[in-house]
């Protein structure tokens, strides 16, 4: 690290208390010049709060930040952070799709005279030797809405450096990025640093890249600064049982045994988007008995297309969905779900549960006119209920204050873990589960493959979608990549790296049996 010992920003006992929760507590912190510093933590922990305050979305309630030695004023805010040296890209990029790269960039900051506009090309100017200054290349004449999420990221990151950042936040920049894109991503970061001589605060739950590409790492635990090591001194093991409190293991969970019969079958599954455009485009894929079979690819590329088509929340426009060898196709969601599939939608607030509902109502639901829980299909058998819940409530570690609380009080991990542990108890032969760990805890995430692995060992087979390549390489049997509605590649777990799957999840390779197919 060049400047090592030069301190940059400084946190003195900064806590910061919300209604109800202290997001923050006591945490004292020096973050160095020309260094790379990830900041980790479950959810809730306090990172993002801590770095939200350093950039101004917030005052701490107690304690000082310093940035180049100048404490902050109560009037701080992301202005004044930027005027300090200090900017922030944030996970969900803000960007105007319509707007050129240049435009994006440079809003708000256009070239002016005085109060006349100096012209498109001069911005384009002023972009392009930004661009080379920081070895971020793009085109700026480019349409923001037309670029890969990874020039988006590019752009954002050059919107933020505009005004010559000292210190640049990178709230989970990878999360939606193939790993070539993450590898140019590291590359770039460690350009900057050495070249510029910045620092790059990376919030992330990512561990392989922290120990990657980070100089050292502050584990957050429950608003609290846990410790500080030297990413080249730990593991990540030991920061993963800092984060959570206990031992986390995260080896490969598959087990070796032969699959069974098939249990689904998609044949050249064609559909159209919310916005009438093709979004697959003769889609195959079987699944068998006891195997799990994970679909790859960069978000937006038919993953949620294909989920609703086989549970019958999106008309097909073309091919068939076959149940244990019966056609489903075009069948509503309640008919397919007694036909012996399970469901798990990758947006649990909106599409899992009801979150004005209590836990017990919410693990209930699907069985509740049963006549293990009810008399006559109308009438609750209420002890039944009671009992079903909590067994469920014990068995999946839903840790609430008891299951009459509402769900919209749970956090995202134990929230999941409702839906799981009502779609896991209808022991349906066929499950569809879609990004099962999305914005959910380390701890929570090692609990929910271990389950995912136990209904697969119990002859399960499961259809997983998920963003996360690592989650897809770690449980599947077998993998597929999909690619603007099209299957690119299939390949058994084990025999592909990730680099190389990379490449089929881009549309940069396709299997030749595949392009004959398509």
């Amino acid at each position: 690290m060049q400047g090592m010992g030069t301190e940059v920003v400084r946190f003195e006992h900064v806590s910061k208390q919300y209604p109800g929760v202290l997001a923050n507590n006591d945490v004292t912190l020096s973050i160095i010049k020309g260094e790379v510093f990830a900041l980790v933590g479950e959810n809730g922990a306090g990172k993002s709060t801590l770095m939200n305050l350093l950039y101004g979305l917030g005052q701490p309630t107690m304690g000082d930040i310093f940035i180049g030695g100048e404490k902050i004023s109560a009037q701080h805010n992301p202005e004044r952070a930027m005027q300090m040296g200090v900017s922030m890209v944030h996970q969900h990029f803000k960007l105007v799709p319509s707007f050129t790269v240049a435009q994006n960039i440079l809003l708000g900051h256009e070239p002016k005279r005085g109060r006349v506009f100096l012209g498109t090309e001069k911005s384009n100017e002023i972009v392009r030797e930004l661009s080379k200054a920081y070895g971020l290349y793009v085109n700026p004449t480019d349409t923001v809405g037309e670029l890969s999420v990874g020039l988006q990221q590019r752009v954002e990151i050059l919107k933020a450096l505009r005004t010559g950042a000292d210190v640049l936040i990178l709230d989970e920049p990878t999360a939606v990025l193939t790993p070539q894109e993450t590898d140019e991503l590291f590359a770039v970061i460690r350009r900057i640093v050495a070249e510029k001589n910045m620092t790059v605060i990376l919030i992330t739950h990512k561990l392989p890249e922290v120990m990657h590409v980070s100089d050292r790492v502050g584990v957050m635990r429950r608003g609290k600064l846990e410790q500080v090591l030297i990413t080249a001194d730990t593991s990540e093991r030991e920061i993963a049982s800092l984060m959570v409190g206990r031992d986390v293991i995260f080896d490969d969970l598959r087990t070796d045994q032969p699959a069974g019969e098939e249990r689904l079958r998609i044949e050249g599954l064609c559909a159209s988007s919310d916005r009438n455009l093709p979004a697959l485009r003769g889609v195959d894929i079987t699944v068998h008995a006891g195997e799990i079979v994970g679909v790859c690819g960069v978000e937006g590329n038919g993953q949620t297309e294909l989920a609703e088509c086989i549970m019958g929340m999106r008309p097909q426009t073309g091919g068939a969905v076959l149940l244990s060898g019966k056609d489903i196709s075009n069948t509503d969601p309640r008919a397919i779900r007694s036909l012996g599939m399970s469901y798990i939608p990758e947006d649990r607030v909106s599409m899992g549960v009801d979150t004005k509902a209590s836990v017990q109502e919410n693990l209930l639901l699907g069985k509740q006119r049963t006549k293990a829980f009810s008399f006559f299909g109308i009438h609750q058998r209420r002890g039944q209920i009671k009992e079903y819940a909590n067994e469920l409530t014990k068995r999946y570690d839903i840790r609430t204050s008891g299951t009459d609380e509402l769900v919209q009080s749970l956090s995202g991990g134990n929230m999941q873990k409702v839906v799981i542990a009502r779609e896991f108890s209808f022991d349906a032969p066929v499950l569809l589960i879609s990004q099962p760990t999305r914005g959910v805890d380390i701890g929570a995430i090692e609990f929910i493959h271990e389950h995912i692995i136990e209904k697969r060992n119990e002859g399960c087979a499961i259809l997983l979608i998920s963003a996360d390549l690592d989650e897809l390489l770690r449980l599947g049997d077998r993998l597929v990549t999909i690619f603007e509605g099209k299957i690119t590649g299939r390949f058994n777990a084990g025999e592909i790296d990730k680099q190389e799957i990379g490449f089929y999840m881009t549309g940069g390779k396709q299997d030749t049996k595949e392009g004959e197919r398509l």
